[in-house]
Parts: C-alpha cells; structure tokens; sequence
C-alpha cells in the first residue's frame, strides 16, 4: 500500500502517519530524512542538492523528484507513507507523471483537515514534559490539557519550544500549506481531481476530533 498524507503543522499528522506505518508494516518517510540520507550517504543526487543548499538556494525538483523516487523504491518496496513532499502544485504534478512513468500505484491520498487558526493554537499550546516529549499536553486541547505547569501523565516539568512560540514562523509555514492556488493544499487538491477520476482514492479526516477517532476513522478508510 503507498500513501500520501497531507496535513498543516499542529493537525496531528505525524501521530496518525506513525499509526498507519505501525498497522501496515509501511515505511514511513519524511520529506527532510531523504535529503539528510542522499547527502550524508555523499549519493551522486545527493551530492547536486548539496551544492545548492550550501550556495543558499532551494534544490530545484528536477532533482528533488528522483531523490524521491529512489528512497521510495529502496526504503518502501513493501509499501510507503510519504510524509511532507509535495509541498505545491507543481511537484505534486511531477510527482505524480514520475510515479507513472515508473510503474508505482498511489493508492490513498489522506488530508487531515484542520481550521488554520485552531492549528496554530494547538502548535502553540504545545507543552513539553521534561521527563518524556512524548507524554501529549496541550494547554487548547481539553482532552490532553495538562494540570496547571506539570505533566498532566507523570506531574513533570512542563516548558514551551520557542519556535512553537513564534507566531510569524507559524503563520509563515502556515501561508504555504492553506494556498489553495499553488500551495500544498493546491498539491492535495490535485490528488483529489485524480480521485474523482478513479486514478487514486482520496481520504478526508476531520482534525478536530481525537486521536483515536481519527484513527478509527482512518484505518475504516483504508480497509
């Protein structure tokens, strides 16, 4: 089984993605680990894109594309999750010609849908436990809201990442996923088009909900 899985920053995203990996036995890959691997593992690809992040510059798709390609045949030939890539319209559009002319099926699109100011609340309601990151508390989320300043699992410390706490950065990342012209929502859009002409399937969750009803509502989707 091979996913897409679309979602703005605060919707939940990696948590479910990291579900549906643990259910499906797929490879869950992220946009940023296939540059690190090309350009730690000093591949020739990886080698081309290196040159252009040291000079400042965005690595063009020409070769993003086949970075791509190649981590989701070596790293996902049982089946992939494909986290954070594409984040436009028109990588989406390459990305799809290249899955083609490859032979690789995309079978499920995923969007998690979530308002934009409920999303940053909840990246900046993010509270960290020192004693475990993963313990979930959320000062805007009643479910997971923590009690006062401590852990709401084990009573530890709590602090703030201060990039949660930048609102500019936020709205930034922000502007690029909710462009629906030729943003990442437009990319996500595309997939939908497709969907409606049979070519792949395309999954809508609610954001809002829990973690667990997202989920059930999403391996229900998938079965």
């Amino acid at each position: 089984m091979n996913i897409l899985i679309f979602g703005p920053n605060g919707s939940g995203k990696g948590t479910q993605g990291n579900l549906v990996k643990a259910k499906y036995n797929l490879a869950h890959i992220e946009s940023g680990a296939i540059f690190r691997e090309h350009i730690g593992g000093g591949t020739e690809l990886g080698k081309k894109a290196k040159a252009y992040i040291d000079r400042g510059d965005l690595v063009p798709d020409d070769i993003t594309i086949p970075m791509v390609l190649e981590t989701l045949k070596t790293k996902g030939a049982e089946g992939w999750l494909l986290d954070g890539f594409p984040r436009n319209m028109v990588q989406a559009q390459k990305l799809w010609d290249a899955l083609q002319q490859e032979g690789m099926k995309l079978d499920y699109v995923i969007e998690i849908l979530l308002p934009r100011e409920v999303a940053k609340n909840r990246i900046m309601g993010r509270r960290l436990c020192k004693n475990n990151n993963n313990h979930p508390n959320n000062i805007f989320i009643d479910a997971i809201k923590p009690a006062g300043d401590v852990c709401r699992v084990c009573g530890g410390e709590l602090s703030a990442r201060s990039d949660d706490q930048d609102e500019t950065a936020i709205n930034k990342r922000h502007d690029i996923y909710y462009n629906t012209v030729d943003g990442t929502l437009a990319a996500a859009y595309f997939y939908k088009d497709l969907a409606a002409k049979g070519q792949t399937k395309y999954v809508e969750l609610n954001g809002e909900g829990s973690i667990d009803s997202i989920k059930e509502t999403l391996i229900a989707s998938l079965a």
